[in-house]
């Protein structure tokens, strides 16, 4: 099952957020039930954070409360995504099971009072989570409330117990085969680290320096590993007593501890949670970043924002305010690219608790707020686009997105701390945002040929399957954009020899890369073309590409920074230092226009945010979203879905859902 048996279900996009009545009384639920109506709520998350109470000792279950909320909810028109509460295990679980308790890499064994507090390896929490996960599915698995299955919340947190030693051992067992190949693998000649037994191996603790990349490297992707095989448990044990769709909740901002395009491949709907990192536009940037993954992770099918916050925006060490409309343009932000809904984290704001200041759809104030009127009026808004169930995005341009490449990249002894793979994954994105394009997101081994641009931004491991796709994409037609320090490592870890990247990617680009040169902290570094690099530098050796910026000091005077080289039928570009934004804007134009990508709507000035959402039928939404201080007139009058009359104009701060022919 999908989104579109959602929103089957719901009769239009779905609106509403997590639901948690068990902080609350009676009276207060009587107000929720008019105050959902009114904001045209029709889907809840309930039970995320309820195994102390529906658990309340092992084995024995209570759900008489949860009958009560479910039955009322029903009756008020909202359907329910029932989540499985296994990301909080309670008190009595943690005394019984103490070896269940995660332990960080210094060896510490963290003590119950917070969520996340367990272990996803050690057997009784497994065994456990199997079994609430099975009760909750058998009892609820054909209420008619019921439209979404939520296992878990926020997959992974990491552990390094003697439960994660035990299984991390099992699993190289099974990838490598044997110890001689793990210590090739591993390259453990190296300071004297080879293997004689399994036992001696060990997760990647603290230890006296670095770590073995090699290590650090298969860890991430054991836990990866492990953390879909405890999702499957669960799925799987839903699946024997319900056929309602079942999803779980990435994270996606720079967490990652799993590897997000094989957990989506395992989920009926790929759901997500987003909390923006900075404020302004880079918030609405950010928005945009996130949905344009969530949708490739998706397969390019429909998905579900889980969670935003209505009045949350993170910024460093504090949290900051939305301003006035931003509830309205972060929602139409994710809905314009394919999302089908909207929901937040949570309706009514905790008056207790570790979360009492995230912000709610029901705020400390109450529904006399400006939060809760807003939240009303993006409630309506929602539940005016229904006919967008079901429709798609496309996209002409990818960055390429790999788990392997990012954890690769996290490693101890790498050349420059600044070499942040999220940072370069976010600042291609957004390069592009600005120039009006919409993105998808690709795995280096993926069929790339609809994309008429690719940009490979942070690709400091490649595997050699990547690199050999790379190539054909652009023999083949394709333009391609690969940036410095990319394909310098195997999928072992281990470092490329006769010059980087990988040979095939350096057939299709023409040059080769002889010697990183990475730059000072607060070094720029002048290019002849005018503009500025900083962070990283290279010898570069052109190979038959074509020099378009060459280096105008120190020993890499004269020598390639930027190189075009026409392969096949494609082109093949490569950037060895990184240059200032305004500098990467500008190279990012000249590339959309030598491939003849061009924005979504062309003719709007900057700040206008346009997406085209297609239906199968041909029918085709254009989502506009003002983030300027000016009206911008429409090319021509058109039907607003959000106002239901004909616009001539987006005012300031202003969003627009176009329906074309």
């Amino acid at each position: 099952m999908t989104t579109r048996s959602i929103t089957d279900r719901l009769g239009g996009l779905a609106f509403g957020g997590d639901y948690n009545p068990e902080q609350w009384d009676e009276p207060v639920w009587k107000e929720d039930d008019t105050l959902m109506r009114k904001a045209r709520v029709n889907l809840v998350t309930v039970g995320v954070f309820s195994w102390a109470l529906l658990e309340p000792e092992e084995g024995r279950y209570d759900f008489a409360w949860l009958d009560a909320h479910i039955e009322r909810l029903h009756a008020n028109g909202v359907a329910v995504d029932l989540a499985t509460p296994t990301a909080s295990p309670p008190p009595w679980f943690t005394l019984t099971h103490p070896d269940a308790l995660p332990v960080t890499p210094d060896g510490t064994r963290l003590t119950h009072g917070s969520r996340d507090t367990y272990c996803l390896a050690a057997p009784a929490y497994r065994s456990a989570a199997r079994r609430i996960a099975s009760a909750l599915a058998e009892r609820y698995g054909h209420h008619p409330a019921l439209a979404l299955w939520h296992v878990h919340n926020e997959y992974a947190t990491l552990c390094y117990c003697e439960h994660a030693a035990a299984a991390f051992r099992e699993w190289l067992r099974a990838r490598h085969g044997s110890l001689d190949a793990l210590n090739e693998a591993w390259g453990t000649a190296f300071w004297s680290q080879r293997y004689t037994s399994w036992e001696q191996v060990l997760p990647p603790r603290a230890t006296q320096w670095h770590k073995n990349p090699g290590q650090t490297l298969d860890f991430r992707r054991f836990w990866s590993d492990e953390t879909i095989a405890a999702f499957r448990e669960q799925r799987d044990a839903i699946r024997a007593h319900s056929d309602r769709p079942v999803t779980t909740n990435l994270m996606l901002p720079a967490y990652q501890n799993v590897d997000l395009w094989a957990l989506a491949r395992e989920l009926d709907v790929v759901s997500s949670d987003h909390y923006p990192g900075s404020p302004g536009l880079d918030a609405a940037a950010d928005v945009a970043f996130h949905a344009d993954r969530v949708r490739s992770l998706a397969g390019g099918l429909p998905w579900l924002l889980m969670e935003q916050g209505t009045n949350t925006v993170y910024d460093g060490d504090r949290v900051l305010g939305k301003e006035p409309g931003e509830i309205l343009r972060h929602t139409l932000g994710h809905i314009a690219r394919g999302s089908e809904g909207a929901l937040f984290f949570q309706w009514r704001q905790s008056r207790a608790g570790a979360e009492t200041w995230h912000s709610a759809m029901v705020p400390h104030a109450g529904p006399d707020s400006r939060i809760f009127r807003e939240v009303t009026q993006v409630g309506e808004a929602v539940a005016r686009l229904g006919e967008l169930a079901g429709s798609t995005v496309d996209a002409s341009v990818a960055v390429l997105h790999d788990a392997d490449a990012w954890w690769a990249l996290s490693v101890d002894g790498l050349p420059s701390a600044g070499l942040a793979y999220h940072k370069e994954l976010s600042r291609a994105h957004r390069a592009l945002w600005d120039a009006g394009v919409t993105v998808d997101f690709a795995h280096p081994e993926h069929e790339l040929n609809r994309y008429a641009l690719v940009i490979a931004p942070a690709l400091f491991l490649l595997s050699d399957a990547g690199a050999e796709n790379l190539r054909r994409y652009v023999a083949g037609g394709g333009t391609l954009l690969v940036q410095h320090a990319n394909g310098c490592v195997d999928d072992r870890m281990q470092a490329r020899l006769g010059g980087y990247p990988a040979g095939p990617l350096r057939d299709a680009l023409g040059v080769r890369v002889e010697e990183h040169r990475p730059l000072r902290a607060d070094e720029r570094i002048a290019l002849s073309d005018g503009s500025l690099g900083t962070v990283w530098s290279e010898s570069l050796h052109a190979k038959g590409a074509e020099t378009l910026a060459a280096y105008t000091h120190g020993m890499l005077a004269g020598s390639p920074a930027l190189t075009r080289h026409r392969f096949g039928t494609g082109q093949g570009w490569y950037l060895s230092t990184r240059l200032d934004d305004a500098d990467y804007g500008a190279l990012v134009r000249r590339l959309l226009d030598e491939a003849g990508a061009g924005p979504e709507a062309p003719g709007l000035p900057g700040g206008v945010e346009a997406v085209t959402r297609h239906a199968p039928d041909g029918r085709r939404w254009h989502v506009l979203i003002n983030h300027g201080a000016d009206a911008v007139p429409l090319p021509e009058p058109v039907h607003d879905l959000l106002t239901d009359t004909t616009a001539r104009e987006l005012p300031p701060g202003d969003c627009a859902v176009l329906r074309r022919p």
